[in-house]
């Protein structure tokens, strides 16, 4: 029996990984899926204060409170840069890292950096225009591969605006984490936003999945997404 822990990315909450859950839980493993400060059902504590270190205390209080080790630790996409500040802060508690189409970001990166510069530029303005300085506006469902009509509905109603800050706050590591072993799944049908990082994963010797679907695979293809996890708690 493995433990999970399945973090979000931007503008989501832990119940997009809802899809996913039955699976591994039918595997009896357990699961784990915090909602990240400021997001979704907890957009009433978004401020401008809200930064990289806010989520990353998230998941530490959860591995802290709840006593979690051994811990399998996946971050998609933006949560990429959490896991590793985690994994970082609690390296006794992690048994491996799963980035999900996310960063793979080294010490004083900050996520922007780690974007391609059109991308960078098109979220730095629009934090700048209609994020009002702090907030990165949800973006089109379309653009990150969700194109069913019932994915999008399901997932619209609980997106929420992004604060800006959790990507451009650098990440701070002490390098105590280096030796936890970790695995790379990129999502190859779609603008492949983190094909760099793949190739990073690549370079540190990970192991990388392709997965042919979105951006979003804990919904467009939940079941290929759990049986990677389950391939891994496997080995």
């Amino acid at each position: 029996m493995s433990t999970f822990v399945l973090v979000h990315g931007a503008w989501h909450g832990g119940w997009c990984w809802d899809r996913v859950i039955p699976v591994l839980r039918a595997a009896g493993h357990v699961v784990h899926t915090p909602t990240l400060t400021g997001l979704s059902e907890r957009a009433h504590l978004l401020s401008p204060q809200v930064g990289l270190d806010t989520h990353v205390e998230d998941v530490v209080r959860l591995l802290d409170v709840l006593d979690l080790c051994e811990v399998v630790l996946v971050g998609h996409s933006y949560a990429g840069q959490v896991i590793t500040a985690v994994a970082d802060r609690r390296p006794a508690r992690i048994a491996r890292l799963v980035h999900l189409d996310a960063f793979l970001g080294t010490n004083g990166e900050a996520a922007r950096d780690l974007l391609p510069e059109a991308v960078a530029r098109h979220w730095a303005e629009a934090a700048a225009g209609p994020g009002l300085g702090w907030l990165v506006p949800v973006r089109s469902l379309s653009v990150l591969g969700v194109t069913e009509q019932t994915d999008i509905d399901w997932l619209t109603p609980g997106l929420t605006p992004h604060p800006w800050k959790t990507y451009t706050d650098p990440l701070r590591l002490t390098g105590a984490a280096e030796d936890i072993p970790g695995v790379f799944v990129e999502c190859v049908n779609w603008m492949r936003v983190f094909s760099t990082q793949a190739d990073r994963a690549r370079q540190r010797g990970w192991p990388v999945y392709e997965l042919d679907t979105g951006h979003e695979a804990m919904v467009t293809a939940p079941k290929a997404l759990a049986d990677v996890l389950l391939d891994l708690t496997a080995r």
